[in-house]
């Protein structure tokens, strides 16, 4: 049980998403209670599946897969909601949408190409995680005092570590590429002079006694 309880919890963050959408705009108040209660709930599911993961070595591809696409909906569906009540944040949704689009390539052609699995989260994405969530939070109980300067300070700050995260990340792809182009490259070496041997022993043999 406990081998696939992470992945459940991966699962249920991701049956979350449109809760969190309904909670959202169906709430009238100005500060959004449910929707935070949503969001919290969502944010405790990701470290319970990561520590009981650690924990009981219950780690799999599938959830190498389920537990970052549960973050980054539930995170790009949460700003995006706060963004069309303050349409002032729609950069920091563009670009958070940019980043995630550009990571997904990148683990893509990993994939295909390299044949390896996905980089894992590094320290920075976890913190830009857990600093959007803060953001977010903030920004719904304080929507209506929070002016939108500071708002977009707030958010700027999140954005910020995101694309430091993006860029360790790229640092990571191009490594690993890198590293795969030698390995061929070796590969063709080797068996060019494989080849060469080859030959080499045949014009031996075939050369007249």
């Amino acid at each position: 049980m406990l081998k696939i309880l992470p992945n459940v919890l991966s699962i249920f963050r991701i049956c979350l998403v449109p809760v969190f959408v309904i909670v959202y705009f169906t709430d009238s108040n100005d500060i959004k209670y449910y929707a935070i209660l949503v969001y919290a709930i969502a944010g405790l599911s990701d470290f319970l599946d990561g520590f009981i993961a650690r924990k009981f070595n219950a780690q799999s591809k599938l959830g190498k897969l389920l537990d970052p696409l549960g973050d980054k909906l539930m995170t790009f569906t949460v700003l995006v909601c706060i963004t069309i009540s303050k349409p002032i944040l729609l950069w920091a949704a563009i670009v958070f949408f940019v980043k995630e689009v550009l990571m997904g390539i990148g683990g893509l052609i990993l994939h295909k190409k390299a044949h390896v699995e996905l980089p894992p989260a590094n320290l920075i994405g976890k913190t830009s995680t857990l600093v959007f969530f803060l953001v977010c939070v903030a920004l719904m109980l304080f929507s209506t005092v929070i002016p939108n300067y500071v708002a977009n300070i707030l958010t700027s700050v999140a954005i910020c570590l995101t694309l430091i995260a993006l860029a360790i990340y790229l640092k990571s792809y191009v490594k690993i590429m890198r590293s795969r182009s030698r390995a061929n490259n070796d590969i063709v070496e080797i068996i060019g002079e494989d080849k060469c041997n080859q030959q080499s022993v045949q014009d031996v043999n075939e050369t007249p006694q």
